[in-house]
């Protein structure tokens, strides 16, 4: 069986500015509940991801991030806030 993801179509939804203006603040803290919740599991720093030993080169401060997984976290919650408003909800 071959697995064919179907997320939301969110191409049509803008983001107001003020939730733009947002986007670090929020992709911060999706970091910070992903790394909470790794070393609460055992996992370290690592200079490299290794899952034996549970180490992990993105356990760092947001602002030590490559702008490649910046953006990672950046699109991640961008895309969820597009989700939100596709399905008719509205963020006051």
């Amino acid at each position: 069986m071959t697995y064919n993801p179907k997320p939301i179509e969110t191409s049509h939804i803008q983001l107001p500015k003020e939730m733009e203006e947002l986007r670090e603040k929020l992709a911060e803290n999706i970091h910070e509940v992903w790394a909470s919740q790794r070393i609460q599991e055992g996992w370290t720093y690592g200079e490299y991801r290794d899952d034996q030993k549970k180490t992990h080169p993105n356990l760092v401060p947001y602002e030590n991030l490559s702008e490649e997984d910046k953006d990672y976290d950046r699109n991640t919650m961008m895309e969820t806030l597009k989700v939100i408003m596709s399905l008719g909800y509205t963020i006051k």
